[in-house]
């Protein structure tokens, strides 16, 4: 590949990572922060799926549609991005996010009454949280979660690139975290997402933002491990309902 069809593709694919993440967060982000209280957790849930789904569709076969620092650390385990792009990547959806944020953060500002302060669709525990789940809570949460999520897209990805029915399934994971995630402390599992938001929201938000950069990372890096225990490569792939080869036992009849 010449150097300009390189650089092309470079582009495409941050460029991509850029506008999926900013997409996510001001469409995603935005039904909690605009429309939270009229579709409540489930609808909260539902618009990061279909996002995610909507994304995976139209950016996957670019970038991957990582748009999450967390799924970046995980394809950058299992070797199957490099450090650099990996890197490329990170930066893109943090600016990405940032961007998103801003610009729902001038949408928000238009409505009259709406607080943005220290909420704006963030995460939080303790006083910030739904339930007031403790620090330890949502740290172990957002593990869970992500590794789940991160786990999911290792699974269903081929190399990098989400194609056909991928998009589906990691769309049905990111709205199955949320589902339980939304009331525990907001959902992060995504740096990426997390940092934006927090940015503009301030207060509590931001001194409680470490938890939602670590924890989803430490995630990341389990399913990695785990994905490489169950997905080992250049395995064979077994089907679940098809039977193990094997020897037939030798019986008395053998040979007649």
């Amino acid at each position: 590949m010449e150097k300009t069809e390189i650089s092309s593709v470079l582009t495409r694919t941050v460029v991509s990572e850029f506008l999926g993440t900013l997409l996510l967060v001001f469409f995603a982000v935005g039904s909690a922060v605009l429309a939270g209280e009229y579709i409540g957790t489930f609808g909260i849930a539902l618009a990061f799926g279909f996002t995610m789904v909507a994304l995976a569709y139209a950016l996957g076969p670019i970038s991957g549609c990582h748009f999450n620092p967390a799924v970046t650390l995980g394809m950058l385990l299992a070797r199957r991005i490099t450090l650099r792009t990996a890197t490329e990547y990170w930066i893109a959806q943090v600016v990405g996010a940032i961007a998103g944020a801003a610009l729902l953060f001038l949408v928000a500002k238009q409505i009259p009454g709406l607080q943005t302060h220290a909420s704006f669709g963030t995460n939080g525990w303790g006083d910030h949280s739904a339930v007031h789940l403790n620090l330890g809570g949502a740290f172990v949460a957002e593990i869970l979660m992500t590794f789940l999520l991160v786990y999911v897209w290792l699974s269903v990805t081929h190399k990098v690139a989400v194609i056909g029915f991928n998009g589906m399934a990691i769309g049905l994971a990111l709205a199955a975290v949320h589902l339980i995630g939304v009331p525990l402390d907001g959902t992060g599992v995504n740096p990426a997402r997390s940092i934006g938001p927090a940015l503009f929201a301030g207060g509590a938000a931001i001194t409680q933002l470490w938890l939602f950069i670590v924890a989803p990372l430490i995630g990341a890096a389990i399913a990695a491990v785990v994905h490489q225990i169950t997905h080992p490569p250049h395995e064979p792939v077994l089907v679940a309902d098809e039977p193990m080869p094997y020897e037939p036992a030798e019986g008395p009849d053998d040979g007649l």
